[in-house]
């Protein structure tokens, strides 16, 4: 049954739930640094494609089964199948150590992936603590165990360092993944010591029962937001590191300590993000989230550039000799062209810090003194140079900022849920899940195509702000439907609001 009233014991369990989601999520996140490390230090001969699937593939596993976890959690209580889970991933996580090939790295990435169906255990076991209008920010906090990821990208960059004695010892990674293992079995003895069991009302329904929310179409439309608000943070915590490495030249632990400063922010405020969709709602957090998205997205699809372009040349305007070529002119027979002079190529525009792109044009000469030309030829060539810094900083910025929205869409989201299906969250969060973190399994591997096929790393943000805007219109739809529905005599006044104005305008 759904807690009427939070107790102590509600918030001990949340804080056990939210702990266990934090190790999780950072051995669920572990390829991310440990895959770019050892590409990057050529452990093994990988390419985009590759390490887009070695960094899915535990996302996959953590998404597929993240249903099952659920209906497991609203049936057996979440003690006995979150503590399973942890043992359960931290074997795997220690054969890691032993890999020596593609398969076998992805064999036992496939295993520990399961690290991120806690997601759906913790959601269905927090909830059944909290009474309906606490568990907004309730699952908030518990979603806040996001900034596990932001811990792997912080530090496992620098104990790979310390490990491989700053890589005069590759071999030392493989201590790595043994630290995780450990990690992920002493936490499981923890939860089993110290959690308390509870179950909800609908744990008394066969499978095939629990699996009837399924069919409501709200259950698909809440699972592509979190496959944006969920799937596109999950794929971006690990393809940030590799982005900053070669869009930005970083070293490896510096790239590791801004990707975390993407992952961190998003999933501390995602405590905020509950307590906001408790006050106003989730559909109108939804609203602000995904315009948010969209537009941070577009900002940061224009690329890194330094090009150089046919530009306005200087033509002759009657025939004639040339007399005298110059760097700042050109004489012909008795008129003088002025030429635009190039720029100092000593100024390194990378150690300033430019917001706008930077256009410059010059006039090299290719005619010779004595050279007989005619009107309209061409005394000298115009070249355009543009210039564009995507500044590592303003990026930064604008990248904490969408993880930070995210972060509070993804509460939203899990607001939402509850709401319309008080007594199947395991179910519904289960399959929520499952959608969002096919997300982070699908957006790796999309973005190193995009990557292949384009040549453009900022071919990502294209996809983001697409698919941003998709379920923007199906909100707004969906909301326009609810609200014909509902109220259809405000909404035909609001729609014949609109026709008037639109031809008020037109006649103007």
């Amino acid at each position: 049954m759904m807690g009427q009233k939070a107790t102590a014991t509600s918030h001990k369990v949340l804080f056990l739930n939210t702990l266990a989601f934090t190790v999780c999520f950072a051995a669920w996140m572990f390829n991310g640094v440990l895959v770019t490390f050892l590409a990057d230090n050529q452990v093994f001969d990988w390419g985009p494609i590759e390490i887009g699937w070695l960094m899915g593939i535990p996302v996959l596993t953590g998404s597929l089964f993240r249903l099952p976890a659920g209906m497991l959690t609203d049936k057996f209580g979440g003690k006995p199948v979150y503590g399973s889970l942890l043992f359960i991933c931290a074997i795997p996580m220690y054969l890691l150590s032993q890999a020596d090939s593609f398969t076998t790295f992805a064999l036992c990435s496939f295993g520990f992936g399961l690290a991120g169906v806690s997601f759906s255990i913790g959601i269905a076991f927090s909830s059944v603590w909290y009474p309906r209008e606490r568990q907004g920010t309730a699952l908030g906090i518990f979603g806040a165990g996001n900034a596990g990821a932001a811990l792997t990208t912080l530090f496992a960059p620098t104990m790979l360092n310390r490990l491989t004695d700053n890589g005069a010892n590759l071999e030392g990674w493989r201590q790595l993944p043994l630290y995780y293992a450990i990690m992920l079995a002493t936490m499981g003895v923890i939860f089993l010591i110290f959690a308390e069991n509870k179950k909800p009302a609908s744990s008394t329904k066969s499978f095939t029962q629990m699996l009837t929310p399924l069919k409501n179409v709200r259950v698909w439309r809440f699972g592509l937001y979190y496959f944006l608000v969920f799937g596109c943070f999950v794929a971006f915590s690990q393809w940030l590191v590799p982005y900053f490495v070669n869009v930005y030249y970083l070293p490896l632990v510096t790239a590791g300590l801004f990707a975390s400063m993407f992952s961190l922010p998003s999933g501390i405020i995602r405590a905020l993000g509950g307590w906001l969709s408790d006050k106003f709602g989730g559909r109108s957090i939804m609203y602000w989230v995904l315009g948010a998205s969209v537009i941070i997205s577009f900002l940061v699809i224009i690329p890194k550039m330094d090009v150089y372009s046919p530009g306005r040349g200087v033509m002759a305007k009657k025939s004639g000799i040339v007399t005298a070529v110059g760097a700042d002119s050109i004489s012909v027979t008795d008129k003088t062209y002025a030429l635009k002079l190039k720029p100092d190529p000593g100024v390194n525009y990378d150690d300033q810090m430019l917001i706008l792109p930077i256009k410059q044009a010059w006039h090299e000469p290719v005619v010779e003194v004595g050279q007989t030309v005619k009107k309209k030829e061409l005394l000298a060539k115009g070249v355009t140079h543009i210039f564009f810094q995507a500044n590592v900083w303003i990026f930064a910025v604008l990248i904490i900022l969408l993880g930070s929205v995210w972060g509070i869409g993804k509460a939203a989201v899990y607001k939402l849920i509850p709401d319309y299906f008080p007594e199947e969250v395991g179910v519904v969060g289960g399959m929520v899940g499952v959608l969002g973190g096919l997300g982070g399994f699908v957006c790796p591997i999309i973005f190193g195509y995009l990557l292949e096929w384009t040549g453009l790393w900022t071919s990502c943000w294209i996809f983001m702000c697409g698919l941003s805007l998709v379920c923007l219109l199906w909100l707004h739809l969906t909301a326009q439907k609810m609200m014909r529905e509902k109220h259809p005599e405000d909404m035909q006044k609001i729609e014949q609001d609109k026709r008037t104005f639109i031809e008020d305008a037109l006649k103007e």
